[in-house]
C-alpha cells in the first residue's frame, strides 16, 4: 500500500486568492467528501494509510499546506495567518464543487480544521482531530514545540517533499498562530463548533500534553467524542494507523 498509493492518487490543484494548493485525491467523487489536513513536517502523504482505507466509501482528498510540497509558497510571514490558511481548505472544497465536507486534521492541520470549523461551520460535516487539541487548549501547553518525524515513516518520500517546501514557510505558521508569552487563557469572545467532534489523542505526545484536551467539552456544542492511545505518541497516525483508522470508521457509522 505504501508503495502504490502515489501512483494510484491523482493530483489536482485549486486557488486561493492566488495561491496554488495542491491535493491529492482517491475514490469517487459521488461519495461524500473527506479533507485531510497535514501539520508539521508533514505533506500530504503522512494520510496515505487513511486515504486507502476510506477511498472505497469516500472521496478522500489531502492536501498541501501552503509553504509545503507542490503547494505554493508566498513570500511574507502574513500570508500564513489563519484566515489564508482557512481559505485555502474552502479553496479547495469549492473546487471540488461540494457544500459540505468531514474534516480531518492533525497538528497545525487540527488547528486549521478547528478554525474551518468556527469560522465557516456550513461547510463542516464533522470534525475529526488528531494530536490538536483545541485552540483553547493548546495554551495550556504552549511552552513545548512540536515534534519532529519518528521512525515509523518513508524518510524518502519526506526528503523530496522537503526539497519542494519552504522551511520559512513553515515558521511562519508558529509566528502567526501559535500562542506567545504570557501563557493566559483566551479572554476573546468564545465561539463553539457546531458539529460533531471526535478527538484522538497519543498519550506518549511529549509537546502536545493530554492536559490540552480539558475543557474540550465546553468549548463544542454537540457531541465530542475523546479518544486517548497510550503507546502512542504525537504523529499517532503514523503510530497505531490501524487503531485510528476503525475508531474514525466506527464513529463515521455510527
Amino acid at each position: 500500500m505504501e508503495e502504490n498509493i502515489k501512483d494510484r492518487v491523482e493530483h489536482g490543484y485549486a486557488i486561493s486568492q492566488g495561491v496554488k494548493i495542491h491535493f491529492a485525491a482517491l475514490g469517487s467523487k459521488e461519495n461524500p467528501l473527506i479533507v485531510f489536513i497535514h501539520g508539521f513536517p508533514d505533506f500530504w502523504y503522512s494520510w496515505k494509510d487513511i486515504m486507502d482505507n476510506f477511498s472505497k466509501e469516500y472521496f478522500v482528498i489531502a492536501i498541501d499546506q501552503r509553504g509545503y510540497n507542490l503547494s505554493d509558497k508566498p513570500k511574507g510571514e502574513k500570508y500564513y495567518n489563519m484566515n489564508y490558511l482557512v481559505g485555502d481548505v474552502l479553496s479547495v472544497i469549492t473546487h471540488l464543487g461540494f457544500k459540505k465536507s468531514i474534516i480531518v486534521g492533525h497538528d497545525w492541520g487540527g488547528s486549521v480544521a478547528w478554525a474551518l470549523a468556527m469560522m465557516r461551520p456550513q461547510v463542516v460535516d464533522r470534525l475529526i482531530l488528531l494530536n490538536s487539541p483545541h485552540p483553547r487548549g493548546i495554551r495550556h501547553t504552549a511552552e513545548k514545540l512540536v515534534s519532529m518525524l519518528g521512525d515509523n515513516v518513508n524518510k524518502n518520500a519526506y526528503l523530496e517533499a522537503f526539497d519542494r517546501s519552504d522551511f520559512e514557510a513553515m515558521l511562519h505558521y508558529y509566528r502567526q498562530n501559535y500562542p506567545r508569552e504570557p501563557y493566559a487563557l483566551d479572554s476573546s469572545a468564545l465561539t463553539k463548533v457546531r458539529v460533531p467532534v471526535l478527538v484522538i489523542h497519543g498519550l506518549d505526545d511529549k509537546y502536545l500534553l493530554a492536559g490540552a484536551l480539558n475543557h474540550t467539552w465546553e468549548w463544542v456544542e454537540k457531541d465530542l467524542t475523546l479518544v486517548t492511545i497510550p503507546g502512542a505518541g504525537h504523529f499517532v497516525h503514523h503510530d497505531k494507523p490501524e487503531l485510528v483508522n476503525r475508531t474514525i470508521k466506527m464513529w463515521l457509522n455510527r
